[in-house]
């Protein structure tokens, strides 16, 4: 799963100008969301309608079966892989089988103890794909319904994760082609060459901003976050940052890395990239000011990033 070029422009302006991003990840989310629940009821009424001779183990035997891949049987059981990692500390294809499988069980269990307690309620949840329908009881019903919330939760928290680590490096391009900074001036580097599948590209995407002359090189960080506490200053000297590029910082965010001499840009605040020159200035960066339609020159910047 990846971001589109689109969506991360769309980003890069929304920081730019100032306003709040986050309608563009919310947006995607809810496309790859509606995308998978779609999906998901075709295997479900497929699932089925194989087993009509068996009760709710046709939902085992057919959406936790070991030849799907692991995440599919993973999130089919109510976990997802981050989770299992992080109770068992790996995700290899024997450890993803036997968590789920016991998950699944205790989730069956549960959901069974709720329903025999007498509670009053009645839910078929019916899905007709065509001239074909399945309904489903409400223990089904519950089942499902857990499993779709489960991939909504995935979803959610990788894309915002994907979100930081792909529009960081084009962000900070951004800003540098905004204000005349050459190639000469600034570099990345990959930290981590493990390429995550689930993002399509290297974690870890360090920028530097470089006074060659002085042989100077200053280490930036981009963090989409809202007002932080204290300990994420903190965080960043820890690792050795020059330049804090952020959406929002709290005035104590600001004072405390401001007393750690780190440069800090938040871009939320009025014409807060503007603030960006400056630290170029201050870091004896070849720049020169922006001037004219903010809109135009993105657009010239974003041909040469992304094409």
């Amino acid at each position: 799963m990846t971001l589109t070029e689109t969506v991360v422009k769309n980003i890069i302006i929304k920081l730019i100008k100032g306003q709040d991003y986050r309608i563009e990840v919310v947006t995607l989310i809810d496309a790859e969301f509606l995308q998978y629940a779609i999906d998901f009821f075709r295997k479900v009424v497929d699932a089925k309608l194989k087993s009509q001779d068996v009760t709710i183990d046709w939902y085992k035997k057919e959406l936790l079966n070991p030849e799907l891949p692991t995440t599919d049987i993973a999130i089919n059981s109510g976990l997802n892989m981050k989770t299992i990692e992080n109770m068992y500390n790996s995700r290899s294809r024997a450890i993803v089988l036997e968590a789920s499988a016991e998950h699944y069980e205790t989730l069956y269990n549960a959901i069974n103890s709720l329903v025999e307690s007498g509670s009053d309620m009645t839910i078929t949840l019916t899905i007709k794909l065509g001239k074909v329908s399945v309904d489903l009881d409400l223990n089904e019903s519950l089942i499902v319904i857990n499993t779709l919330a489960v991939k909504r939760a995935a979803l959610r928290g990788g894309l915002w994760s994907t979100a930081g680590k792909r529009v960081e490096k084009s962000l900070m391009l951004t800003l540098c082609k905004l204000f005349g900074v050459t190639d000469k001036y600034y570099k990345t580097k990959i930290l981590d060459k493990e390429v995550d599948p689930a993002i399509g590209f290297e974690r870890e995407v360090d920028f530097y901003l470089l006074n060659p002359l002085i042989k100077e090189e200053h280490k930036c960080e981009v963090k989409l976050m809202g007002k932080g506490n204290p300990e994420s200053a903190d965080a960043v000297i820890a690792r050795g940052s020059k330049v804090f590029v952020a959406d929002k910082l709290s005035p104590t965010n600001k004072t405390q890395l401001s007393s750690l001499d780190v440069e800090w840009v938040e871009l939320r605040s009025a014409d807060g990239y503007k603030r960006f020159f400056t630290i170029l200035k201050n870091l004896n960066i070849p720049a020169t000011e922006h001037y004219g339609n903010i809109d135009d020159r993105l657009e010239e910047i974003f041909v040469d990033i992304f094409e």
